[in-house]
């Protein structure tokens, strides 16, 4: 856990998720879906004010839901689609 504040938290959850993307070759700005579960909803407007600092536009799908989190406050799971991907499926939609 990265310290105690929603704050704290959101930033090393996105850290987390960006080392990853990069290991792939990927960036925060491949995420297409994010399902981020938080302990207290309450915490929403200081979560949110987080991930939209790190997070760039155009943002990712979001869903946002209150869940029983042992010992942390925050998680995100995420889902990102290399641009080469998404220019092949662009390219096969509009051919089809």
């Amino acid at each position: 856990m990265a310290g105690d504040s929603i704050e704290t938290q959101t930033a090393q959850a996105l850290r987390n998720v960006e080392a990853v993307l990069n290991v792939a070759g990927l960036t925060l700005a491949d995420l297409v879906k994010t399902t981020v579960y938080l302990a207290d909803m309450a915490l929403f407007d200081r979560y949110d004010a987080v991930y939209r600092d790190i997070v760039p536009e155009p943002r990712p799908s979001r869903a946002t839901v209150g869940a029983q989190l042992a010992g942390i406050l925050v998680e995100i799971d995420a889902v990102a689609v290399r641009p080469e991907a998404r220019l092949s499926d662009a390219s096969d939609q509009a051919s089809a």
